[in-house]
């Protein structure tokens, strides 16, 4: 008598980008580079928000970009040790957790550098839990945040946790509040207005460095590194938009773990070779048919900061629904995703207006336009809103956004919560449901529009 075995479907994952492996190797010695740094004798600076690090770069410095390390933490699974030290200092878990994480970092590094180095052995458990502390003290604190009430205050707190001994100096981002008649998204005199206010504040911010670090900038310096960064950026954005192919060659998730090279990594040639290769790749999946997604069924938008704990776990959980993140509001509106405004003549402008359309700098009905122009090119089936718990300037146009878009595009939407590094915000079963009820939305629409 034979006996019948029922075996399981098999298992999809995401049909991964080669090219990534590429950008993990540069992440990895970026971040080697930076733990040796006052042995290299360089000075650092740490830092958050936009990506200020090409007048970094310029000016000879090492950087710690503070949501980068948070980022690098969660996503190798280590940023408990920094989250405890920042609780243990008095920080509530409902504080952003990028902020919490990185002020963690400075606890930790304030406590026995001597003690972190020799805790740093690749292949040890131990070793692996003083990775945050291996983040080298800073010379100079700069804060150049975006619309987030946390982002000055997160740099206050570190200038605090270093003794008030830290040179610190703040550039005010201004929120684009687009009231007028003649506000446009990038456009108006309220737009134009906003940049020269930042112009003006980075070439102050130039002062501060020079003042600390006693050295005259070096300005062709800035736009030789601003060349390699707006070749990445037009690169980056020229392989996303072939992403509009059915089956899309990659994900939101690719996108994510392609957001270092345009946001805290050196500007040189490595990332304009990276992104070409990437490109290149996308170019060769179109030409022989291959999806990022085995067999693609629904294309989704994801809306929301990246949940850095479960990039894999994600783009695997959605592959296995059959259905590709194509894009999101956080890799493909933001990241120098503006290149045509940057003048290597004098970059500053350029840099200042790719700092104020940062997704969480302009308002909700420019954010509302925006979106439903990435959904309508993309040909978007559904939107994914993830609401970080502790990101509050994120995640506050979403509901604005979902009435938006269902009602002007009849789109489903799924919302969940979760965060960006505190892995303990997110629940499996609500993404589940949600999802899958959003995809029975989907196809019901299909079949009513048949």
């Amino acid at each position: 008598m034979n006996t019948v075995v029922n075996e399981m479907p098999p298992v999809k994952r995401a049909n991964r980008l080669q090219a990534t492996k590429l950008n993990n190797k540069m992440v990895t010695e970026y971040w080697e580079d930076l733990f040796t740094a006052k042995e290299q004798g360089k000075m650092v600076c740490w830092y958050e928000g936009v990506a200020i690090n090409p007048i970094l770069q310029a000016a000879g410095l090492a950087w710690c970009h503070g949501e980068a390390a948070a980022a690098l933490l969660a996503a190798r699974k280590e940023e408990g040790p920094a989250q405890k030290a920042a609780e243990e200092a008095g920080y509530d878990r409902e504080l952003c957790s990028y902020a919490r994480t990185h002020i963690g970092c400075g606890v930790l590094s304030q406590r026995s550098t001597e003690e972190a180095k020799n805790l740093m052995l690749p292949e040890s458990q131990d070793a692996r839990r003083g990775l945050a502390a291996r983040i080298p003290l800073p010379d100079m604190i700069i804060s150049a945040y975006p619309f987030c009430s946390t982002g000055q205050q997160w740099d206050e707190v570190l200038y605090k946790t270093f003794g008030k001994k830290v040179p610190i100096f703040n550039i005010s981002l201004p929120w684009i509040w687009g009231n007028n008649p003649s506000a446009k998204y990038m456009s108006g005199p309220e737009y134009r207005e906003s940049v020269d206010f930042l112009v003006h504040q980075l070439r102050e911010c130039i002062k501060f460095i020079e003042g600390v670090t006693g050295k005259t900038f070096d300005h062709d310096r800035l736009r030789e590194i601003m060349g390699y960064v707006k070749t990445a950026a037009e690169l980056k954005v020229e392989a996303q938009r072939l992403c509009k192919a059915r089956p899309s060659p990659a994900t939101f998730f690719e996108w994510t773990n392609s957001i270092a090279p345009v946001n805290f990594l050196p500007g040189g040639p490595e990332i304009v070779d990276y992104f070409q290769k990437k490109k290149a790749e996308i170019e060769e999946r179109i030409t022989l048919g291959v999806g990022s997604v085995p067999d693609e069924k629904y294309r989704l938008f994801w809306d929301g900061i990246m949940n850095w704990n479960k990039i894999g776990w994600l783009s695997d959980k959605f592959a296995g629904f059959d259905a590709c993140m194509v894009a999101g509001r956080y890799t493909h509106m933001g990241f120098w995703h503006e290149t045509e405004v940057i003048d290597l003549r004098d970059p500053l402008d350029g840099m200042a207006q790719n700092f104020l359309t940062c997704p969480i700098s302009i308002s909700a009905p420019q954010v509302i336009e925006k979106v439903i122009e990435h959904c309508e090119y993309y040909e978007i089936d559904g939107l994914v809103l993830h609401g970080a718990r502790t990101c509050r300037a994120f995640s506050y146009p979403q509901f604005l956004l979902a009435d938006a878009v269902g009602k002007r595009m009849g789109m489903p939407v799924a919302m969940f919560e979760g965060d960006m590094v505190d892995e303990s915000f997110y629940k499996d079963e609500l993404v589940n449901s949600r999802v899958e009820a959003m995809l029975e939305q989907i196809e019901a629409r299909r079949q009513r529009n048949r």
